[in-house]
């Protein structure tokens, strides 16, 4: 199995529109919003990043990695499938392995 590298980075936070004006002052523009404190801004043709509002959680960050077809996704015995492909709210399906030191990894694939 291989991926297409980076994607995205998920980011959640405390206040979403704090998070973003951080995002565009580093240079990132405005892809959209949502109407639940959430959104997606972009640089250039590099990895997106998507920022959701969690007031209730500890800010986190997840990078996610990009794979053509679910279907092809052969992993290793060893490693730690946290949750298998599932449908997301956003049109996509993901997938999340857990590496050796605990860190979780999203595998994100287009929905067929």
């Amino acid at each position: 199995m291989s991926t297409n590298g980076i994607g995205a980075v998920f980011v959640t936070t405390h206040n979403w529109g704090r998070t973003a004006k951080f995002f565009q002052a580093m240079g990132y523009e405005l892809d959209f919003e949502t109407d639940h404190n959430s959104g997606q801004l972009r640089n250039g043709d590099g990895p997106y990043v998507f920022v959701a509002e969690v007031p209730n959680q500890e800010p986190s960050t997840r990078l996610v990695l990009m794979v053509d077809d679910e279907e092809k996704v052969e992993l290793d015995p060893g490693v730690e499938v946290v949750t298998p492909f599932e449908d997301t709210h956003y049109g996509t399906r993901e997938m999340v392995v857990r590496d050796p030191d605990g860190r979780d990894w999203t595998l994100l694939a287009p929905k067929k």
